[in-house]
C-alpha cells in the first residue's frame, strides 16, 4: 500500500460519509458519525478484498469494489442503529 493510495482512500470514504450525511441529514455529530462509519467500512471492505482476492473495481493497490461494498453496508447498518429511540422506563 502506497501513501497516494492511502491518501485516496482517505478522500473516497470522506466523500462517501460526506454523501451519506447530505441524503440523511443530521447535525455535526451526525456527519462525525458518518465519516467515521465511511472509513471504517471502506477499509474494512479493503481488508476483506486483499484477503478473500476480490480485485473488481481495483484503483492501484486499493480494492474498491470491496471497500465501497463495505463502507455502503456499514453507513447502512450504522444509520439503522441510529434510529433506535431510547424513553423512560416509568
Amino acid at each position: 500500500m502506497t501513501i497516494p493510495s492511502l491518501f485516496i482512500g482517505l478522500l473516497i470514504s470522506s466523500l462517501f460519509g460526506s454523501l451519506f450525511h447530505l441524503w440523511r441529514g443530521g447535525g455535526p455529530g451526525r456527519l462525525l458519525l458518518y465519516l467515521f462509519l465511511g472509513w471504517l467500512g471502506f477499509w474494512g471492505g479493503h481488508a476483506l478484498g486483499v484477503r478473500w482476492g476480490w480485485d473488481f473495481l481495483s484503483l492501484g493497490p486499493l480494492y474498491l469494489g470491496a471497500a465501497t461494498l463495505g463502507s455502503v453496508i456499514t453507513l447502512g447498518f450504522g444509520y439503522w442503529l441510529s434510529l433506535v429511540e431510547t424513553g423512560n422506563m416509568d
